[in-house]
């Protein structure tokens, strides 16, 4: 694919980043490390994973690490200090003068990095991972504000997001939620992407893989992503208890999150805790065995703007089974490689299930076509879609504004 001949200084903001668990940071570090990959400068400005600031070099990527707390109820995230954050971001847009900063959010990090790249000048572009559902649950919010809180949260991203000078999300679904929710201008759908070669078919491993997370050899439905109320994992496991009355399977959850306990309950209760596998965290480098120990990827989730984590299952050659909700249905083709179901129908996810089980020939040229798909959202397309929007911007950088009735402090 084509490259940029221009070397770029990237500033990106961003409000989780490794080692946080989640699709925004996940994206967000393959994108740096993508940019610097194609020989970028690149700069990451981010919550602290310790507590205190630093700034280290991790390979291509300067990472400066703001003083952070540990977010309330959330014990495996942190969130930037707001005192203070002002005058050093923009100390570091001064010193290092990016052609570009890319936002990743509406949070404190992000906005005040949109802030203080618009007053002096500098183009920004924002993408937006934000659904409410996420905050809903690591905020623990009740049931009866969920409606009031997610209007006030959409009302501050779409103010916010107004204020970048070209704004991006994952899938023409998720720009289509944001026209919905009162943001006019246009938005650019650019796939998170994945890396083809790492996930890729590995069908003559599954053994192997099985026995590396000592998983005893039988059909494997696979989910990867944080076990977290919005994932909806109780859907999944109450659709295996009906599978296994028919065939011999098993679940296999790979991730952590606030509902471990609640869930291993479940399974208890539903008599089938022996087929439910909790693989807890598992290391990046370890990640593309989890999909190549399964015969099937199922998501019930109903918040996904992507799902970085199906783009995977599909890359590596497994059928999908998902919630025909958000964008999910942007990566199933009804029958080719996989199935939808209505979001919250546990009997529908079972049937489905036991379709994709069936005979081996259908589920490897379902594999297959979900290859087939996963093609189209190549990670080196997607960053150089990023490069020319960066490069476009640069071309004509904007006058300075002030953004301050703009952007709630």
């Amino acid at each position: 694919m084509a490259q940029t001949n221009r070397v770029l200084r990237v500033l990106i903001a961003t409000d989780t980043y490794p080692p946080d668990v989640n699709g925004a940071g996940y994206f967000t570090h393959r994108l740096a490390e993508g940019l610097a990959g194609r020989g970028h400068r690149v700069h990451v400005v981010c919550p602290s994973d310790l507590g205190d600031p630093y700034v280290t070099a991790n390979g291509g990527v300067t990472e400066h690490r703001l003083r952070s707390a540990p977010i309330p109820l959330q014990e495996s995230m942190r969130m930037a200090v707001p005192l203070g954050i002002g005058g050093h971001t923009a100390r570091l847009v001064a010193r290092l003068d990016p052609d570009v900063v890319h936002v990743q959010s509406h949070f404190t990090v992000s906005r005040t990095a949109l802030r203080r790249a618009r007053a002096v000048g500098v183009p920004v572009v924002f993408t937006n991972h934000f659904m409410p559902d996420n905050l809903y649950a690591h905020a623990h919010l009740p049931q009866g504000v969920h409606s009031v809180a997610g209007s006030v949260a959409w009302r501050d991203m779409v103010r916010v997001a107004g204020a970048a000078d070209h704004v991006t999300t994952p899938t023409p679904r998720a720009a289509r939620l944001l026209r919905e929710k009162g943001f006019a201008r246009a938005v650019e759908a650019i796939s998170c992407g994945i890396d083809l070669e790492r996930f890729h078919p590995r069908e003559g491993e599954r053994a192997a893989a099985r026995a590396r997370f000592g998983l005893p050899d039988r059909d494997t439905v696979v989910f990867v992503g944080r076990l977290d109320v919005e994932k909806r994992i109780d859907d999944t496991i109450r659709a295996l208890a009906r599978v296994v009355s028919e065939r011999d399977a098993q679940l296999v959850l790979a991730g952590t999150g606030q509902r471990e306990q609640e869930l291993r309950a479940l399974a208890a209760g539903l008599g089938i805790a022996d087929r439910v596998r909790f693989l807890g965290f598992v290391p990046d480098e370890d990640l593309p065995l989890v999909y190549a120990a399964g015969d099937v990827f199922a998501i019930a989730s109903v918040a996904e703007l992507q799902s970085i984590a199906t783009l995977e299952a599909m890359s590596t050659g497994l059928p999908v089974v998902a919630a025909d909700a958000m964008a999910l249905p942007h990566l199933v083709e009804e029958g080719r490689n996989g199935f939808l179901f209505p979001a919250g129908d546990v009997a529908a996810l079972a049937e489905h299930l036991l379709t994709v089980l069936g005979p081996d020939d259908r589920r490897r040229a379902m594999g297959t076509a979900s290859r087939e798909i996963a093609l189209r959202h190549d990670q080196r397309r997607s960053l150089e879609r990023f490069e020319a929007v960066y490069t476009s911007l640069g071309a004509a950088v904007p006058a300075p504004v002030r953004v301050e009735r703009v952007i709630a402090a």
